[in-house]
């Protein structure tokens, strides 16, 4: 049986400014790739692991100094710590996280999740893309076909 996931990684997404981040005068916009896990074969003993990109540009009329907080919503599932990807009514587990060894979820930093901080560059202009890495767990046995799940990025600057 071969599955093809496909996390749509949308970027249909919030851009708050807040005082505590040192952007004046600024902008920021962030657009995303899909995440996609290829092939899935529930025999496999290992999980499906693979990371996507998510981009931020900004602009500003003072020099950019401070972070970009880059937060994700749960999806499907409604709870980040065990996010799902759908087909109908059947469900795929998976996770997306912050770093490479796929220990800190990736969400809006409540509830035992984390969020991804980008330094801004004291720049004009800055453009940064930062890594999320997903992780399909291995050995779920459901119906065959394509799953997706979308996520919303929120930036706080």
């Amino acid at each position: 049986m071969t599955l093809r996931p496909y996390l749509a990684a949308t970027v249909a997404s919030m851009f708050l400014c807040d005082p505590a981040f040192a952007c004046t005068l600024c902008s920021c916009t962030a657009s995303a790739s899909g995440v996609s896990f290829g092939s899935y074969d529930p025999g496999s003993a290992s999980p499906n692991d693979t990371s996507g990109t998510v981009t931020l540009n900004c602009t500003g009329v003072v020099a950019l100094q401070g972070t970009i907080v880059v937060a994700a919503s749960p999806g499907t599932s409604g709870n980040a710590m065990a996010r799902q990807m759908a087909q109908g009514a059947d469900r795929l587990n998976y996770n997306l996280y912050t770093d490479s060894n796929r220990s800190s979820i990736w969400g809006t930093g409540a509830g035992g999740t984390s969020t991804i901080a980008a330094p801004l560059n004291g720049l004009l202009v800055f453009s940064q893309s930062v890594t999320v890495y997903g992780r399909l767990p291995a050995q779920q046995w459901v119906r065959s076909g394509a799953y997706s799940d979308s996520i919303i990025v929120t930036i706080t600057y």
